[in-house]
């Protein structure tokens, strides 16, 4: 097993108010960082001062986008302990991701060990202040100092760790929606199923254009035919038609979304109807029209659950649910927060306690 060297910072950084923390704004004392060389593999495993990266300007990563990351949480429970939700998936699908972007793999076990050490370094950032969380970001870049199209044979891994608070600055409340009719998020073949760096770069024109018309996200459709539902936004969407929770089946175009299996599991736990199959804008907005459309969110690590309350295509806009969060919307945001911090049983064996 390769150690974990540890250097604890000198100059403890100002932690912020936990009640303006925003979402990724602030970062914590230190950072891990481990190396990749081909021929030696990942090796120099350590916790070191948050700091700037030195890189040349001829880095692969700048030029070539050879990068991907992963997103979770760390929560405080009231009677002090530290649970992450479920950490070993996200370590995994790191781990997809990085073989769809020739990126070497990793020992998953050794890297979560890596992110438990720095959360206890740096536990006293983790906020307490309701709705907030420690963020974790593990991601992969690569490091070749070399032009040219071609895998790096150098990287880094690094854990970066912000407090933050809402995803959303609606919070809770649900969010108008824009039908991209233009722009794809992903196609067969391509990279949607993984956590790349590329994906969220092309996906910011759409974003801006739909902040434009006044709305906060965008509903991805597919990459062919333009007609059936991916994603919204950065994250997996159900539909509620009829008392039945539909959301896209996974296919290599749709990120396999933790938050989303976790609302999967709870909703069979329920005996609550749910679908994974194709879904088009017409059948949802028909489902509307016949007043079949009860409620909509999207979910995520990010923001959990995020009530949809209003959807625009081209000229038509509907309201769903009265623009109300809906009742299994909030049972599910409830449960979901309720059991990452702790406040209910757990029966699936998703919180891993840090403990140290």
């Amino acid at each position: 097993m390769v150690k974990i060297t540890v250097v604890k910072t000198t100059a403890p950084r100002t932690r912020p108010d936990q009640n303006k923390l925003g979402f990724g704004r602030h970062f914590t004392d230190h950072m891990f960082i481990m190396d990749y060389t081909e021929g030696k593999g990942w090796h120099d495993a350590r916790i070191v001062p948050y700091g700037p990266l030195e890189m040349e300007p001829a880095c692969a990563v700048l030029h070539y986008g050879q990068a991907v990351f992963e997103g979770m949480k760390a929560y405080k429970s009231q009677d002090g302990r530290i649970l992450l939700f479920r950490p070993e998936q996200n370590m995994a699908r790191l781990n997809r991701s990085n073989a769809r972007l020739s990126i070497p793999q990793f020992d998953e076990e050794f890297v979560l060990e890596a992110l438990k050490q720095l959360v206890l370094l740096d536990r006293d950032w983790i906020p307490e202040a309701p709705g907030t969380a420690l963020y974790l970001r593990p991601f992969v870049i690569g490091t070749d100092n070399v032009l040219g199209v071609r895998a790096s044979s150098t990287y880094k891994l690094m854990i970066i760790l912000s407090p933050v608070g809402a995803y959303y600055e609606e919070g809770l409340n649900p969010v108008s929606i824009w039908v991209e009719p233009h722009y794809v998020r992903a196609v067969r073949g391509g990279t949607g199923y993984a956590k790349a760096a590329g994906n969220y770069a092309g996906s910011l024109l759409a974003q801006k254009n739909a902040q434009a018309k006044g709305y906060s996200q965008v509903l991805w459709l597919d990459g062919l035919e333009r007609k059936y539902v991916e994603e919204v936004g950065a994250m997996n969407v159900f539909f509620n038609i009829d008392g039945e929770l539909i959301t896209p089946d996974l296919g290599d175009s749709v990120l396999p979304g933790i938050t989303r299996d976790s609302v999967l599991q709870l909703l069979k736990s329920w005996n609550i109807p749910a679908a994974e199959r194709r879904l088009s804008v017409e059948e949802i907005f028909q489902a509307h029209a016949d007043g079949r459309l009860v409620e909509a969110f999207g979910c995520g690590t990010a923001a959990v659950i995020s009530p949809i309350g209003k959807l625009g295509w081209g000229e038509r806009d509907i309201v769903i649910n009265e623009g109300r969060i809906g009742e299994i919307s909030q049972r599910l945001y409830d449960t979901m927060t309720g059991i990452q911090t702790g406040r209910l049983e757990d029966p699936f064996g998703w919180t891993v306690e840090v403990e140290g």
